[in-house]
């Protein structure tokens, strides 16, 4: 019994042959249909921010009583890489960096490990300092953007957030943020000549004001049948006109001067007027008007292709509910550039092997700009093997052979170069693949895209292509083999048998000067 031939066992099989195809392309495309779709892969970032304010302090102090402390305390962190803190008179921030080979499923239980930390961390702290806090999603991506303008910041920030309660309820949203708010302030103003006439100082006024605002316990009265909470009233209240008018009528004692011992109103001694935050720590503008951006991220693992059209649906009603006067436009579209690459590597790509994709969807590789890229580079790989196999094939049946015969022998004699070559170019994206890092847990799909897509090539040249070789090449004509044989007598292919048998007869002088360019070759990219 002779060895085990596969693309002779497809050419006896040929009704399996053809029905595991017409399964493949079915399944290939169920798949396609099934992959999530995205513009970047997704990667584990590696990094927090732990900020802390301490108002009043200087730079020295910050950076000995606060930052060196932080540090100290986070030094023992598993997996840490580096500390790098900026401290400024009363801020201090510290990039938290853990190390690039971390494993991404143990990044979240090590933010966690920080936060505890920095828990246990503030009861030693000075008095009046805030936070520290740590900050680990500012690496959120936005796959649709939009601009709402037509009226003043807080109106637009009041349509935004009732925008953003409805784009939460479309399917493939992860989270929706609003940006460009800018904070409303009340401006108590009053003229420092008065207030020393009439004996009121600026500490006092503050004092008025805070004392007016607290919120604290004042008894409760027990009945017989309830207990009823008792509450001071006279709190400052928030109305049409910004909570102006209640500050006005805070009373503000005077020691000493002409209104020494009387109390006054506020109104009495200053003017009250409500605004915006002075000076604009940012504020966003769209065509050059005041703007508030909504902000919408997709869910991890969504195809961004159908979130889009869900997203333009509920955006085309959202439209139709604004106020008069606002206007809603979408700046950044990311389901619409993934269209367009899916788009283009298709058009590329139309006959792409299924077997590829059904592959990528059971181990949950995504259609993204790296494994596009990968399938666009595998594109010029995929058809060398299937190439080869039928070329083998028509020398053969140029000698004379029958066509099962021939296409038997494209396994004998090029399968398992064919397999060492395929493996060998797969090999050559294994550092990507295989490396334990971000840029690996980032572009490590080229490698298993390309792998996949190699391997399903050498699957289809041994087995497929022998099967569509016998049903589509013609048979031999008589006298084929003699035509076929003086074909290799002419001056070309004379020359080039030289070639090959000098190269064969030093084959040492031949590998040693190969190595020798390679090495050359190696020195001359450092320069």
């Amino acid at each position: 019994m002779g060895r085990f031939n596969l693309s002779a066992w497809a050419v006896a099989h040929r009704s399996l042959t053809g029905f595991l195809i017409a399964l493949i392309f079915l399944a290939g495309g169920f798949a396609y249909t099934k992959l999530g779709r995205g513009e970047d892969p997704s990667f584990t970032l590696k990094l927090m921010v732990v900020t802390a304010v301490w108002p009043g302090a200087t730079a020295v102090e910050t950076q000995s009583l606060l930052a060196e402390r932080i540090e100290r305390k986070l030094q023992d962190t598993p997996w840490l890489n580096h500390l790098d803190t900026f401290t400024r008179p009363g801020f201090v921030a510290t990039m938290v960096s853990f190390r690039d080979d971390t494993p991404p499923a143990m990044v979240p239980n090590l933010f966690y490990q920080v936060r505890k930390r920095l828990d246990d961390l503030k009861p030693d702290l000075p008095q009046g300092v805030i936070g520290p806090s740590a900050n680990d999603e500012f690496t959120d991506v936005y796959g649709a953007v939009f601009a709402l303008t037509g009226a003043d910041n807080a109106t637009l920030v009041r349509a935004a957030e009732r925008t953003r309660d409805r784009l939460l309820g479309v399917a493939g949203t992860e989270k929706v943020n609003i940006l460009g708010e800018v904070p409303r302030t009340l401006f108590v103003e009053f003229n420092q000549a008065r207030l020393a006439s009439l004996g009121v100082t600026v500490e006092e006024i503050a004092v008025a004001l805070a004392r007016q605002n607290v919120v604290a316990a004042s008894g409760i009265v027990d009945t017989s049948s309830s207990r009823v909470p008792v509450r001071i009233t006279g709190a400052l209240a928030a109305a049409a006109d910004g909570g102006v008018a209640s500050l006005l009528d805070v009373p503000v004692a005077s020691a000493s001067g002409t209104a020494g011992g009387r109390t006054l109103r506020l109104g009495e001694i200053a003017s009250v007027r409500a605004g915006y935050q002075e000076p604009l720590f940012s504020e966003v503008r769209h065509n050059g008007q005041g703007a508030v951006v909504i902000a919408v991220s997709m869910r991890k693992g969504a195809n961004a292709l159908h979130f889009g059209e869900a997203l333009q649906a509920e955006l085309a009603r959202i439209k139709a509910d604004l106020p008069l006067g606002l206007t809603l436009e979408q700046t950044a579209d990311q389901p619409h550039v993934v269209q367009e690459a899916v788009g283009e590597f298709l058009m590329k790509f139309v006959m792409a092997l299924a077997l590829v994709f059904v592959v990528m969807q059971a181990w949950g590789i995504e259609l993204q700009r790296i494994s596009l890229g990968a399938l666009i580079l595998s594109l010029g790989l995929l058809v060398d093997d299937a190439i080869i196999a039928i070329e083998t094939m028509v020398v053969k049946l140029d000698q004379g052979w029958d066509r099962v015969r021939a296409a038997s022998h494209a396994w004998t004699s090029t399968a398992f170069p064919m397999l060492s070559g395929t493996l060998v170019t797969a090999a050559g994206f294994m550092p990507v693949g295989l490396a334990n890092s971000t840029t690996g847990e980032y572009a490590g799909g080229i490698f298993w895209v390309v792998g996949l897509a190699l391997l399903a090539s050498w699957v289809v040249a041994v087995v497929f292509t022998p099967f569509l070789g016998v049903l589509l090449l013609p048979a031999p004509k008589p006298g084929a083999a003699h035509n076929h044989n003086a074909m290799y007598e002419t001056g070309i292919y004379r020359a080039l048998r030289r070639v090959v048998q000098w190269t064969i007869r030093w084959r040492r002088t031949v590998v040693l000067a190969t190595v020798a360019l390679l090495v050359l070759s190696g020195a001359g990219m450092g320069m």
